[in-house]
């Protein structure tokens, strides 16, 4: 009696490009305007994080200039991006 290995379906390479193209990302930017808190309550409201998320995205953008704070389609992220623009912070989709 012999074994049959399991089949295992192999993505297809154009699917899976396909799939990350489909990933758009807010980056939120460094500013001399806004406070720490001011983002932090921003980033909670909009983007869903807890608030040591949030935090710790705001450091990242104060020290590194810059964090990716949510990922999705455009369609998803464009509303949360404008209301991010609309609280005068520093954002884009990229």
């Amino acid at each position: 009696m012999s074994k049959k290995k399991p089949q295992i379906e192999k993505e297809n390479e154009e699917d899976v490009l396909t799939e990350v193209q489909r990933e758009h990302e807010i980056i939120l930017f460094n500013d001399d305007v806004n406070t720490f808190d001011h983002v932090i309550k921003m980033l909670v409201a909009h983007c869903g994080h807890t608030y040591e998320q949030a935090e710790q995205c705001a450091y990242i953008v104060h020290f590194s200039g810059k964090c990716v704070v949510k990922t999705g389609s455009y369609d998803k992220l464009e509303l949360i991006c404008t209301k991010l623009l609309d609280a005068n912070l520093s954002a884009e989709i990229h």
